[in-house]
C-alpha cells in the first residue's frame, strides 16, 4: 500500500511539473496518450497470460492412463490402463504426442525438457501469471511416465504402441483396441537419442522441484545420471520409432544435451569435462527440434561462455551462426520466411521450428543482457539483444496469435478465429462422457474424420502444425502436415510467450 501512495504522488508531481510547461490541450493529449498506452500494455499483457494458460492447458488433453480428480479437459476420460501389461512393468501415464494414440519416449522427453527450462528460465513470470503450478504438474505427469519407463541402469522403455496400427485406425483414446506393442533400448539393442534425451530431461526436471519436492528431485537426478551412462557407454542410434520419428542427425547431439543437462543441474566438473572434451560433436545448425539438440546445448553453454568459461568458445560461436541462420538481413541467413514473415524450415508441422526457435531467440537476447554483451556480427550485419528479442516477437505473438495473412490464430480456442478441423482423434471424435458406446476403428474414419463438421470437442491450447509456405491454411482434418497439434509444439511455444509476460 505504501509504495502505491508513493508512485501516486510522484505521478501527481509530475503531471504538476509537466503543467507548468505546457498548455492545458498538450497537457489532455500527453495525459490521455500515457493512459493509452498503459491500457494497450495491459491488454495486450493479458493476452500473453491467456495463450500461456491454454497452452500448458493442453497437456491435460493429451494426457494418458488415469485421469486425477482435478482434470480440467473434461471430454477426456481414462485411457491406456494396461500398457506395460506384456512385459509386467507400469508404463501407465505420460502423454501422446500428437493426434494419434501413441506414446514415444523420445519426444516426450524432449517436449519435458523444453517445458522445464520454461519453468527455469522465467519462473517469476510464470508465477506472477498464476500458471506455475499447472506447468509443475505437466512437467510431472511426463516425468513420472519417464521414471517408470526406466526399469534398469541398461533398459529403457522408448514407445507404447503400435505406431502403423494405431495409424490405420481413427479411435478415442478411451475406445482404442490397437496392440500396445512395448519397444525398449537395453545394452544388447542401444538407442543413445533415446536416453541421451530423456537424461537431459529428468536433469532438468530435477531443477524444477529442487526447492519444491526435494526428494522426488533427487530421484529424477538420479535416474539422470544413470540414464546418461547407459546412453554413452552403449553408444548407438536409435531407429525403433521410424518412420515416425527417426534420427537423422545421429546421437552425438542428445549425449551432449543430456551432458549439459547434468552439468546445469550438479555443477560436477566431470560433465564440463565431457563438453569441453566433445567440443567437435559441436556445429553450425538452423534449427532446435526433437531430432536435433545442438542449438539448445549451444544457448545453454554460451551464457557460461559469456559469464567467464571460456573453454566452452567453440559452442558460443556455434550458438552465435544459429542466430545469423535465423535473423532476416544476416548474410548468412539459411531459413527463409513466408510472404507473411513466418520462419519456414519444412512444410510438415512448420511451426515446431518456429516455437523452438524463436525460445532460443529470447533466452539468448535474455543471455546477452544480462552478460552486458552487445550483440552478435552476422558478418558485416550486427544484431543488437532487442533486436533479436524484436524478431522472435514477430514469429511467436504477432504471427501466431492472429497477425498474418489469414487474419486468423492457429491456437485453438484463442481469438475469434482459429483451427476448426483439428486432425486429433480425441478431439474430433464424440467424448466418452456424452456418447458411452464405443466408436470402432473404422466407423471413426467413416463417420467422423471425413466430416466437414468442426470437431465436436474444442481442445483448447492445442498449436497446430502451421500455414504452407504461402501463408495459406486450409482447415482439413486430413492434412496432418499442418492441421495437426504436437507436444513439442506447444512445448516451445510456452518458452516463448514466458518471456514476454
Amino acid at each position: 500500500m505504501g509504495r502505491r501512495l508513493v508512485w501516486g504522488l510522484l505521478i501527481a508531481f509530475l503531471c504538476c511539473a509537466i503543467s507548468l510547461f505546457l498548455a492545458p490541450n498538450d497537457l489532455h493529449r500527453s495525459l490521455v496518450a500515457a493512459t493509452n498506452h498503459a491500457q494497450k500494455d495491459h491488454h495486450v499483457n493479458r493476452a500473453y497470460n491467456d495463450a500461456l494458460s491454454k497452452a500448458i492447458l493442453f497437456f491435460e488433453g493429451q494426457r494418458s492412463g488415469k485421469l486425477p480428480a482435478d482434470q480440467r479437459v473434461t471430454w477426456r476420460g481414462d485411457s491406456a490402463l494396461a500398457d506395460g501389461q506384456p512385459d509386467n512393468v507400469n508404463l501407465v501415464g505420460g502423454y501422446y504426442d500428437a493426434g494419434d494414440n501413441v506414446k514415444f519416449g523420445w519426444t516426450m522427453s524432449y517436449t519435458t525438457s523444453l517445458l522445464c527450462w520454461a519453468a527455469i528460465e522465467y519462473r517469476q513470470q510464470i508465477t506472477s501469471a498464476g500458471e506455475i503450478e499447472h506447468l509443475r504438474q505437466a512437467i510431472r505427469w511426463a516425468t513420472d511416465f519417464l521414471l517408470r519407463s526406466h526399469t534398469s541402469s541398461t533398459t529403457f522403455y522408448t514407445q507404447v504402441g503400435d505406431g502403423n496400427k494405431d495409424h490405420s485406425c481413427w479411435e478415442r483414446p478411451e475406445d482404442m483396441d490397437t496392440p500396445r506393442t512395448l519397444y525398449k533400448i537395453t545394452s544388447q539393442n542401444p538407442g543413445s537419442e533415446a536416453a541421451g534425451d530423456a537424461a537431459a530431461a529428468l536433469a532438468a526436471a530435477s531443477m524444477v522441484f529442487e526447492h519444491v519436492d526435494a526428494a522426488y528431485s533427487s530421484k529424477l537426478l538420479q535416474h539422470a545420471k544413470s540414464l546418461f551412462e547407459f546412453a554413452d557407454k552403449y553408444r548407438g542410434s536409435y531407429g525403433a520409432s521410424c518412420p515416425f520419428y527417426c534420427s537423422y542427425s545421429g546421437y552425438q547431439d542428445e549425449l551432449l544435451w543430456g551432458a549439459t543437462w547434468l552439468y546445469e543441474a550438479t555443477g560436477d566438473k566431470k560433465y564440463h569435462g565431457y563438453l569441453t572434451s566433445n567440443q567437435g560433436w559441436s556445429g553450425s545448425v538452423s534449427e532446435f527440434s526433437w531430432d536435433n539438440k545442438l542449438a539448445g546445448v549451444q544457448t545453454l553453454l554460451a551464457k557460461r561462455f559469456n559469464g567467464g568459461d571460456k573453454e566452452l568458445g567453440k559452442y558460443k560461436s556455434d550458438a552465435e551462426s544459429f542466430i545469423c541462420a535465423l535473423m532476416p538481413g544476416s548474410g548468412s541467413q539459411q531459413i527463409q520466411t513466408t510472404p507473411g514473415g513466418l520462419m519456414y524450415t519444412r512444410d510438415s508441422s512448420n511451426l515446431q521450428y518456429v516455437t523452438s526457435s524463436s525460445m532460443l531467440l529470447f533466452i539468448y537476447s535474455k543471455n546477452l543482457v544480462v552478460s552486458r554483451v552487445n550483440g552478435v556480427h552476422c558478418s558485416s550485419k550486427y544484431f543488437s539483444a532487442s533486436q533479436i528479442r524484436a524478431f522472435a516477437k514477430s514469429q511467436k505473438v504477432d504471427y501466431i496469435l492472429g497477425k498474418n495473412p489469414m487474419k486468423m490464430s492457429y491456437m485453438v480456442g484463442y481469438g475469434s478465429k482459429f483451427p476448426q478441423q483439428l486432425h486429433h482423434r480425441g478431439s474430433s471424435l464424440p467424448s466418452i462422457k456424452s456418447h458411452k458406446p464405443k466408436i470402432s476403428c473404422n466407423d471413426g474414419y467413416d463417420h467422423y474424420y471425413s466430416s466437414s463438421q468442426p470437431n465436436p470437442n474444442v481442445h483448447v491450447g492445442a498449436l497446430v502444425g502451421g500455414p504452407d509456405s504461402s501463408d495459406n491454411y486450409p482447415d482439413q482434418r486430413s492434412d496432418y502436415s499442418h492441421a495437426e497439434p504436437t507436444t513439442y509444439i506447444n512445448a516451445g511455444f510456452i518458452g516463448s510467450v514466458a518471456a514476454l509476460l
